[in-house]
């Protein structure tokens, strides 16, 4: 009895073992960090704070997914290849490297740390992808409803619409990545200095 038992656990084993070796393989996926090309400035420190919010995102570009309008209205993703981060903070951390990288405000923070602060950027992406236009062309868009709050009492002080379009020069995903870095220094650039300027107008 025992031997038999044995021969049939053996079998199981067997079983499973070459059942597993016909599984398909799992496809390789690149992930991507988001290039930054931006210099240091040198401007004198602003005597305020800051915190940086995840901006909200709709269900097609909260997750990682590199993004793509091949056609109409249609949104798919580049198979393969992913972002190192969700879209959301992906594009929250571009911001908050890019203030560092300014240098003006210096007190930082982000909504992960919960801190009190002074003002507080925040809004809505409506667009972090890269769309085929006539005669194949491609360009990577992205839309940010910013808004500035202010800390204390949560009250809106100024709101923008933020779009950046960047042409591509091929549709590979090396290349459309660093597309995606070019927009994302022009979005950085812009939110900087409309923030710096709403701020001091307070």
């Amino acid at each position: 009895m025992t031997q038999s038992l044995r021969l049939v656990a053996l079998a199981a084993t067997l079983g499973l073992a070459s059942a597993c070796s016909i599984l398909p393989q799992s496809t390789p996926v690149d992930i991507y960090r988001l290039p930054v090309n931006q210099p240091a400035g040198n401007a004198a420190p602003l005597d305020w704070s800051l915190r940086l919010n995840k901006p909200l995102a709709s269900e097609a570009l909260a997750g990682p997914r590199i993004a793509v309008i091949p056609q109409g209205d249609v949104l798919s993703s580049y198979q393969g290849a992913r972002w190192s981060d969700p879209v959301p903070l992906l594009v929250r951390n571009r911001l908050l490297d890019g203030f560092q990288r300014d240098g003006r405000i210096q007190r930082l923070s982000a909504d992960d740390s919960n801190l009190q602060a002074d003002y507080e950027l925040g809004g809505e992406l409506q667009a972090f992808q890269s769309e085929y236009r006539a005669a194949g062309q491609v360009e990577v868009v992205i839309r940010y409803d910013a808004r500035l709050v202010q800390g204390r009492s949560q009250r809106i002080l100024a709101s923008k619409r933020f779009e950046v379009r960047q042409p591509l020069s091929g549709n590979q995903v090396p290349t459309v990545v660093t597309g995606f870095g070019a927009a994302s220094d022009q979005l950085a650039r812009q939110v900087i200095d409309w923030t710096v300027a709403q701020a001091k107008n307070q």
